[in-house]
Order: structure tokens, then C-alpha cells, then sequence
């Protein structure tokens, strides 16, 4: 903790001034020199901070040095002479990269143990071999080697073993197995893999043979995660946009309205369904608890398709009056065996069954008020009696008919039961609007493109 507060400073003092210390700071345009020994003049910057273990001022020195074929970095080390407490970081000198890298280096000689490794906070190390891992933000950033990075795991798992084996002693016996097996894999004994992991890409595991090919090191750059983002800081919350979209589409909404029977506040459900092989409609249905009155209607969640549907459909099984519709309010319905045919806007939109939609036909037929009661003309009540046999014949399956769904807005939907292969007993038929047809969708008068110019006040 000393020690990082002290880095930051140490990197302000190092490229603002030249600091007091006994070694001049180089000059600004070599600040970042690459590593080597035998370079004289490049010298730590020490700086006087305080000691988090005794509170006494100890020294930081920094040294901002570059890695052949990597980046610049800043090595921090701590020491106190009054209690003998040390410490050494390691600190990436630029930003996080675009995208987290990993390395895989198989170690097979003792020259792989001498390999430079640069380890980050935000890096996960891992060996496979021994289902170890040491995980990102538990260790502070090393400048290193292999033969190091084990060192220090070593190192971490001894400290506490003197108060493992007194309190858990089958624990300790445990690690202890553990640390013999680490400390075979510095001799070598077999290969094994290392594996670096860093979201931030900026850690480093040295190419002996640059700037040729290393067998032996596998490095592969990836795009991090929301997760990976978040914990680097980069991002402060995950994005809502997809998760709302997705709770919109499974969640019923409701809204409050009047009743149209008996004019009481009644509840209004809105569902968005997506229909197989068609498009998505929006459900609303309506219950009223002070009469009991129910409603439900259908509207088509697309806009008017460029072309009208005609749907012809032959009713040979009592099972075909199962199938799903989709009636729209521009939809019009033909039965040519019974010469019945339904306007468009009548009953409003539908999604139901083939027979729900024939019972509600038979329905608005059979109960018109204008054909009950002592005005009615006897001719007429026979009529429709011969229809509602029929129609009944249709329903239990009986009689074979055609059923014929004109659609100008291409709106309408009878399920395909064969999707997506053709149904034999089907047939769909796009067809170019005539103007009369465009003139009741509204379509004439309807200008989509160049309508900002030519506009002048009316008045």
C-alpha cells in the first residue's frame, strides 16, 4: 500500500521536475531507456515516503526503463531502514490496450525458467498441470522471471503455514504436497504450461529468439467482456438496451381504461407476440369486473406490406379447424359453398382458431337484431336457419369447404402447418393493390417521400 502510494508520486516528481535525489533524472526525451545492466547512466529517482509498518520515512526509488519488444514500464521498490520493510511493484507506463491478451508458454528446459515475465495486477496466472491459479488482483504487478513467479507462489503459501499446521493440520499437510510439486517444477522435471491471462494486455512473457517465432509461446489477443470491462474500471455498468428489449416482449402490459358496456374502470393486458414464420401482432384484451364484459382485439405490429395477401385455404379434416388465425381489420372472409362473405372491419381483429373464427361468424349472423323478433320476415329467418346447418356441417367436419382471406394490408395470417414447405391444401397469392383499394387503406393521399418541399403556408 506504501508503495503504490509512493509510485504515484514518484511518477509526477519524475516527469515534472528533476527530483532532489543523489542520481539526476535523465532527460525527458529518454525518461523510458531499455532495460540493461551495463547502462551507467541509467539511475533510480529516490524519493523520501512513509513506511506503512513502522510510520517512519523510508526511500521509493523508480526506475522507468522499456522492455525490448513490449512497452515502457515503471519498477518501484520500498525500503525502510528503521524496520527493514521492503517492497517492489511493477507499473504499466501507458493505457490499457485495446484488447486483453493471454500467453501459453510451455516450459520445457531450464532456459524457459529464465524467461522475463511482466505480470500486471488485472493478470490471472495459471498452471493447468497442477490446477493452480493465482487470480487477478491478489498479487501485486512483478517484473520477473518464470523461475520467480513460482518462487513467489511458493513464497505466499509457506508464510502461514507455522499457523496452518496448529489449528488445521490435515491443511497444511495438504499444502505442503502442494509446495514439494511446485518446487519440482522448478528443476524441470517435466514440461508444464504457464498460462498468463491479462484483460488489460499489458503483460509480457519474453521471446528469446525475437523477433523470430517462439515455438514454444502461444499469444492470442482477444476482445474483453462486460464483465472484464467492469472490473478494469473501463465501464461503469452493463448495457440495458437488450435486456429491456427482451423484457418488453415477455411481459404482459397493462393500462387502465373504461369498460364499453357499462362505462366502469376496467384493466386493459397488451401482449407482443411473434408468430412463426409471419410477424409479430400486439394482443390486447379487456375484462371488466363490474359486468363481467370481456373484449380482445388484435393489431398488426408491422406497417402495410407493399402487396395484398389472398389466402386460400380447402377444408377436408376436422383437424384443420385447429389451425391459428390471424384475422386483421382490413382482412374480408369468403365461404364460396355457403355465398357468405364478411366486409372488412367486421369483427374487428382476430387471432384465434380456424373454428373459433366460424363459431363468431355464425354468431353475428344468427344474432342480428334486425332478423329476431316479430318484425322479422319469415323468408329471411329461413335463410339463415339453411346457413347455420351448413356452417354447423363445416364445424363437425362433415362438409368440405373453401375458406378465402382477402387481405389489401397483407396483414393476415393462417397457420401453415407444413412450414416452411408449401401446404398442399393452401394457397397464398400476393397481388398489386387496385386505387380503390389503396383509397380505403388511405395510401392515395399518403406522400412518404419529398413532402419538406413545396410546403407554404395555407394561410
Amino acid at each position: 500500500m506504501a508503495a503504490s502510494g509512493a509510485v504515484e508520486l514518484g511518477a509526477a516528481a519524475a516527469t515534472a521536475a528533476p527530483s532532489p535525489a543523489p542520481a539526476q533524472a535523465p532527460a525527458p526525451e529518454h525518461l523510458f531507456r531499455p532495460i540493461s545492466a551495463e547502462d551507467e547512466e541509467q539511475q533510480p529517482t529516490e524519493i523520501e515516503s512513509l513506511c506503512m509498518n513502522c510510520y517512519r520515512n523510508g526511500t521509493t526509488r523508480l526506475l522507468l526503463t522499456k522492455v525490448p519488444f513490449f512497452r515502457e514500464i515503471i519498477v518501484s521498490s520500498f525500503s525502510c531502514e528503521h524496520c527493514g520493510w521492503n517492497n517492489t511493484e511493477i507499473h504499466s507506463a501507458g493505457r490499457i490496450q485495446d484488447q486483453g491478451v493471454r500467453y501459453a508458454l510451455t516450459v520445457r528446459t531450464q532456459e524457459d525458467m529464465n524467461r522475463e515475465v511482466v505480470k500486471t495486477d488485472s493478470a490471472t496466472t495459471s498452471i493447468p498441470e497442477l490446477d493452480f491459479e493465482i487470480p487477478a488482483f491478489t498479487q501485486k504487478g512483478a517484473l520477473t522471471t518464470v523461475e520467480g513467479l513460482i518462487s513467489r507462489a511458493i513464497s505466499g503459501l509457506e508464510q502461514d503455514q507455522p499457523t496452518r499446521r496448529a489449528n488445521e493440520e490435515a491443511v497444511a499437510e495438504r499444502i505442503d504436497e502442494f509446495i514439494v510439486r511446485l518446487k519440482e517444477l522448478k528443476r524441470v522435471a517435466s514440461p508444464f504450461t504457464l498460462i498468463i491471462d491479462d484483460p488489460s494486455g499489458n503483460s509480457f512473457v519474453e521471446n528469446p529468439h525475437a523477433p523470430q517465432k517462439d515455438h514454444a509461446l502461444v499469444i492470442t489477443h482477444y476482445n474483453r467482456t462486460v464483465q472484464q470491462e467492469e472490473m478494469l474500471g473501463l465501464q461503469a455498468e452493463a448495457p440495458e438496451e437488450k435486456p429491456e428489449e427482451e423484457d418488453l416482449r415477455n411481459e404482459v402490459l397493462q393500462f387502465n381504461t373504461n369498460c364499453p358496456e357499462c362505462n366502469a374502470p376496467a384493466q386493459t393486458n397488451m401482449k407482443l407476440v411473434q408468430i412463426p414464420h409471419f410477424k409479430e401482432v400486439i394482443i390486447m384484451a379487456t375484462n371488466c369486473d363490474s359486468c363481467g364484459h370481456r373484449t380482445n382485439e388484435v393489431k398488426s405490429g408491422g406497417a402495410i406490406e407493399p402487396l395484398g395477401t389472398r389466402i386460400t385455404f380447402h377444408i377436408t379434416h376436422p383437424s384443420d379447424l385447429t389451425r391459428d388465425v390471424l384475422k386483421s381489420e382490413t382482412c374480408s372472409v369468403e365461404i364460396p359453398e355457403l355465398e357468405f362473405e364478411l366486409g372488412m372491419a367486421v369483427l374487428g381483429g382476430k387471432f384465434t382458431t380456424l373454428e373459433g373464427l366460424l363459431k363468431d361468424i355464425r354468431e353475428l349472423v344468427t344474432k342480428n337484431p334486425f332478423t329476431l323478433g316479430d318484425s322479422s320476415n319469415p323468408d329471411q329467418m329461413e335463410k339463415l336457419q339453411e346457413f347455420s346447418q351448413k356452417l354447423d356441417q363445416i364445424l363437425e367436419g362433415n362438409v368440405k369447404a373453401h375458406f378465402i382471406m382477402n387481405d389489401p394490408a397483407g396483414n393476415s395470417y393462417l397457420q401453415n402447418v407444413y412450414a416452411p414447405e408449401d401446404d398442399p391444401e393452401m394457397k397464398v397469392e400476393h397481388y398489386k393493390r387496385t386505387f380503390d383499394q389503396n383509397e380505403e387503406l388511405g395510401l392515395n393521399d399518403m406522400k412518404t417521400e419529398g413532402y419538406e418541399t413545396g410546403l407554404a403556408p395555407q394561410r
